[in-house]
C-alpha cells in the first residue's frame, strides 16, 4: 500500500514531482537506509585478524574486523590481499575473509599498507 503526495505548487519544468508519503511494503530507497562511514586513516585502525571455521563446514578462513572504511576501500584492500595469498574472499558486514589460514601474510600485508593489525584468538 502506497499513498502518493504530489506537489501543487506551480513547476517551471511542468513535470509534477512526486513523493512517498507512506509506504508500507515494497522496494525501499537504498539512500535513506545507507548509513554513513566516517572513512579513517589506516594509521588510526585497529584491526583484528583470526582463523575461524564457524558456519563453514569446516573449513578455515581469515577474518579481519575492525574496520571504519567505506565499501570502496574494503573492495580495493580485498584484491590486494586475495592476490597476495592466491585465495579467494568476500567482503560481509564490514569484515574480510579469506579462505584458509593465512593470518601471519595478512598481518605483514596490512602492517604494509599502513594498518595497525594483530593476530587474535588462539
Amino acid at each position: 500500500m502506497i499513498f502518493m503526495a504530489a506537489n501543487k505548487g506551480n513547476n517551471s519544468s511542468g513535470a509534477s514531482q512526486e513523493r512517498v508519503a507512506y509506504q508500507e511494503f515494497g522496494n525501499v530507497n537504498p539512500l535513506a537506509v545507507e548509513r554513513g562511514v566516517s572513512e579513517l586513516p589506516p594509521s588510526q585502525q585497529d584491526l583484528r585478524v583470526q582463523a575461524s571455521r564457524k558456519g563453514r563446514k569446516g573449513k578455515t578462513v581469515t577474518v579481519v574486523t575492525g574496520f571504519q572504511a567505506k565499501p570502496e576501500t574494503l573492495a580495493a584492500l580485498l584484491k590486494v590481499l586475495k592476490t597476495q595469498c592466491g585465495a579467494g574472499g568476500t567482503v560481509k558486514d564490514g569484515e574480510i575473509e579469506i579462505q584458509g589460514d593465512h593470518r601471519q601474510k595478512v598481518v605483514e600485508i596490512l602492517v604494509k599498507e599502513g594498518y595497525k593489525a594483530k593476530i587474535s584468538g588462539g
